[in-house]
């Protein structure tokens, strides 16, 4: 039987971190990687694992890459703090570590995120799939933050077990991190040059509500759909104001 690594990036996430170990307790190795908590999330990880190493945060994508290069095992699982895995999901990656001849080279998995009381199974926020579990130096993180992939080297076939995802611990935790994650989409935006005006905040916003509520079927979510196509919504609209914003601000300092 091949053997695994958990590796999970931390920061401040007393209140969620210990259910997710819980349910990769039986992993081979567990290894942190904590962005210099203040809380007691350091202390809680020491009790499930002596692995663990400090590290400034410096963005999703390399944080996610250096946790990748501690890993030891065969195959390595990467989790976030607020995620843990079904027993359905548990059993399945049991099964992929005691097959012999696996000609797959990572596992994509679905993720469902329990919001404001409620499990989402539509709005475009399930199945969204997620590469997770990997053969070791098979994959790299990359993407665009805050919205990190692993990019895979070779075949990636799919598991039916769900990642549980608590992400949102209320609705106004909900808005501070679109507040975060609005700074580093915008950042994208100004990379790359492009010009941004009131027509991208009103056409991108309304095209997400309605991708969410009416196209994905939110309305099937009911009120916490109707509440997460509104937010999202807004969201966009953020990323395009601040992009907007610091162009303004760049005129005003070249002036």
């Amino acid at each position: 039987m091949e053997e695994l690594s958990v590796v999970i990036v931390t920061q401040n996430e007393q209140d969620r971190i210990r259910q997710c170990l819980e349910s990769v307790v039986w992993a081979r190795e567990i290894i942190i990687v904590d962005a210099f908590s203040t809380d007691q999330t350091v202390e809680i990880c020491r009790s499930y694992t002596d692995r663990i190493y400090s590290r400034k945060w410096d963005g999703f994508i390399p944080q996610k890459n250096y946790a990748l290069t501690l890993a030891t095992r065969d195959w390595v699982l990467s989790l976030d703090a607020d995620e843990r895995l079904s027993e359905q999901l548990i059993a399945e990656i049991k099964t992929v570590l005691g097959t012999k001849g696996n000609y797959c080279t990572a596992y994509s998995m679905p993720r469902k995120t329990y919001y404001l009381g409620r499990w989402m199974t539509h709005s475009g926020w399930y199945p969204d799939r997620k590469i997770r579990l990997v053969r070791k130096g098979s994959a790299t993180w990359g993407g665009l933050e805050p919205h990190d992939v692993l990019e895979v080297k070779g075949r990636v076939c799919m598991l039916k077990g769900d990642i549980l995802h608590h992400s949102f611990r209320s609705l106004s935790h909900h808005i501070k991190k679109l507040d975060y994650f609005t700074d580093s989409a915008s950042l994208e935006l100004i990379k790359s040059g492009r010009y941004v005006g009131c027509i991208d905040m009103i056409v991108h916003s309304w095209g997400m509500f309605m991708k969410m509520f009416f196209i994905k079927k939110g309305f099937m979510d009911g009120m916490q759909g109707f509440i997460a196509a509104c937010v999202s919504a807004f969201h966009v609209f953020v990323k395009y104001a601040k992009t907007w914003e610091t162009g303004q601000r760049d005129k005003e300092t070249e002036g």
